[in-house]
């Protein structure tokens, strides 16, 4: 394939109610789509960050520049463009993941669907729908958040996760747990808001029977996490810390972690995280796939990756409805507790033309014309 244009679209989309963690408080997906034209298909993708760094340090206005200036120029100097020649030729840039697995997306995109074939197909799949779990933000009170999983459980989600800080954790467990159930899948998600001064505390989760704790810690402290985890009957499980597959076998050598949360745009794009999940299955470490409030240009190969073998446990690959009222695709359905895997070449979907026109805020050129 040979480069002709590269194209961001930014969007705006509210959230049909705020979704509060321990770094913030979100009321709209405000990010931006990224459009690679070739001269055999266009192609799709989603970047994952958000306006400001507080959940990494990347955000929509650098990603836009570092694109611009440093990693589209790479791509476009490729003699032969293909999905798997755009990990090397970036290589050289430090950092900048979710920025690159935008790149490689959408250049995988159009490259599968010029030869008329799947994402999950060439990731290796080996189920047509996935099960679907459900993220449930900080609420302002117990009774509201048990009024909020009783709704996500009555939709037929079949995994709970509750994100939980330092004054909202214990509590909200026990309540939901007592409401629902010892056989309710639980599990909770911490993003980096304790230390390991706090592991006598995070030890009281221990008789909930969660399936884990998700990045208890500050990231990239994968000698406190094995530290916390030799204290914990909970496994912990590693989101932020793992950038590539070489984090993941350093973390499993560690104990760092018993439980792998595989974020595509976290390690660089679908083909780094298949190499992440090959690492976990090949040392017997279950495997599932995070979300990032994603529209449905990144639900849809969020679901193909979690068709892989080694993905194990529900992720938060929820419904279009979870987050918005509107997507900006053909919105994906929750059917008794599980999502379809796209089966149309490339990603499986593409933006609503008059819907993605409402929502965007703007339009740039990064190559081409």
């Amino acid at each position: 394939m040979k480069l002709e244009r590269v194209e961001v679209v930014h969007v705006e989309i509210p959230l049909v109610s705020p979704f509060r963690t321990s770094f913030g408080t979100m009321t709209t997906k405000d990010t931006f789509l990224l459009r690679v034209v070739t001269d055999t298909a266009e192609g799709w993708s989603e970047f994952a960050g958000d306006p400001r760094p507080l959940y990494c340090a990347e955000f929509v206005a650098g990603a836009e520049l570092v694109l611009r200036d440093f990693l589209v120029p790479r791509v476009a100097a490729l003699p032969a463009l293909t999905a798997a020649a755009v990990g090397p030729a970036l290589a050289g840039i430090k950092g900048h993941e979710l920025a690159k697995a935008a790149l490689e997306t959408a250049v995988l995109d159009a490259e599968l669907r010029s030869y008329g074939m799947p994402l999950a197909v060439y990731l290796g799949a080996v189920r047509d729908r996935v099960p679907a779990g459900v993220s449930v933000g900080i609420k302002d009170s117990v009774p509201e958040l048990l009024d909020a999983v009783a709704g996500y459980l009555d939709e037929g989600y079949v995994r709970i996760k509750l994100k939980i800080e330092p004054g909202w954790d214990v509590e909200p467990v026990r309540a939901v747990r007592e409401r629902f159930g010892a056989g309710l899948p639980l599990q909770v998600d911490a993003n980096t808001a304790y230390t390991l001064a706090d592991a006598e505390h995070l030890r009281r989760l221990d008789e909930f029977g969660l399936l884990l704790i998700e990045e208890p810690l500050d990231e990239n402290n994968l000698h406190g996490h094995a530290r916390l985890q030799a204290r914990l009957s909970t496994p912990v499980c590693l989101d932020e810390s793992l950038h590539n597959a070489r984090d993941t076998a350093s973390a499993i050598a560690q104990d760092a972690c018993r439980v792998v949360n595989v974020k595509p745009a976290r390690v660089g794009g679908y083909l780094e995280a298949r190499r992440v999940h090959d690492v976990a299955r090949a040392h017997g470490v279950p495997v599932w796939c995070g979300g990032m409030l994603e529209t449905g240009i990144g639900r849809a190969p969020n679901l193909a990756l979690a068709a892989l073998p080694g993905f194990t446990l529900p992720g938060d690959t929820s419904a279009s409805s979870r987050y918005f009222a509107e997507d900006i695709t053909e919105p994906f359905v929750l059917d008794d507790g599980h999502l379809p895997v796209p089966s149309t070449p490339g990603i499986g979907v593409a933006p609503l033309p008059e819907v993605l026109r409402r929502f965007t805020r703007a339009r740039r050129d990064l190559y081409g014309r």
